[in-house]
């Protein structure tokens, strides 16, 4: 949470057990303090133990108490009362993103060409990967680049490195087709905050060679999924997915060409989302408030 907003609206994201009162007490407590309200979305499961889910953009009409005091202010008087998981952002917040990759171009070009053009609202402070290969893109866009090759033997050594590097740098880590399966240590230091591109339409054809396999099944739709990484390979809650058509006329390399356009709208979306807070995480799923 920022310390200094300064003009900046706020965003409020909550979830916790829906029952009787909750949004009246969030809406309430925000009138009372001044809060213009520009934006809510809500939602509500169903079920044996129903959820309720509020994401809130506001700006302070009177400025007499500062932003941060009010949303200490909401944790006190509302959260705790009413058992909430709940944060606060700033618009003028500017996430600082790593990117992982390892040969693909597509994803971390379009990745740093939107936070060049202000597309993408967030600092992009390096990119690693395996290999040399992506060196040039960085480059061009003045971002730091570090290659730190990696084998089956040197890999606990190789992402040791890599959280040496990100620890306390960054606030998300996007797999921009890293072709490398991160071990839960690594998982474990930003958990919900490392987003993977996947190019299939999860649950189908998950696992290597999605379009190999795909062409195998002679399908007539290809797909993208970006969805958070978890233990679990491309099992995380999905964020944004995204499908084309073809025919049985596409052969793998028609499918790969294809689909990498559908890989950078899938991922620059989730990213975008994600830093812009309106993605909320519901066991394995996502409410994404767009």
């Amino acid at each position: 949470m920022s310390d200094s907003p300064g003009e900046a609206t706020t965003r409020l994201r909550v979830q916790c057990p829906d029952r009787p009162g909750v949004v009246s007490a969030v809406f309430d407590y925000l009138y009372r303090h001044g809060a213009n309200i520009l934006q809510a979305d809500q939602h509500s499961t169903s079920g044996e133990h129903p959820r309720f889910f509020l994401r809130v953009e506001y700006d302070l009409v009177n400025g007499n108490v500062p932003a941060a005091e009010v949303a200490t202010g909401f944790g006190d008087e509302v959260a705790r009362r009413y058992d909430m998981e709940w944060s606060v952002s700033y618009s003028s917040d500017r996430p600082r993103i790593a990117i992982l990759g390892t040969r693909e171009p597509n994803c971390v070009l379009d990745l740093l060409w939107r936070a060049r053009t202000g597309e993408l609202t967030a600092e992009i402070v390096t990119v690693l990967s395996n290999r040399e290969i992506l060196r040039p893109l960085a480059d061009r866009f003045d971002v730091p680049f570090e290659c730190l090759p990696v084998t089956r033997e040197t890999k606990v050594e190789q992402e040791k490195q890599m959280l040496e590097r990100l620890q306390g740098r960054v606030d998300l880590v996007v797999l921009a087709r890293y072709m490398q399966i991160l071990t839960p240590t690594f998982l474990d230091e930003y958990p919900e905050k490392v987003i993977n591109i996947h190019h299939s339409f999860l649950p189908a054809f998950a696992g290597a060679d999605p379009y190999g396999q795909a062409e195998q099944r002679g399908v007539k739709i290809i797909g993208a999924t970006a969805h958070y990484a978890t233990e679990d390979l491309d099992a995380g809650p999905i964020i944004e997915q995204d499908v084309l058509r073809v025919t049985h006329r596409d052969k793998r390399p028609d499918l790969i060409r294809l689909g990498r356009e559908l890989e950078r709208v899938v991922l620059a979306r989730a990213v975008r989302w994600h830093v812009e807070d309106r993605v909320l995480v519901d066991d394995n799923k996502t409410v994404v408030f767009q």
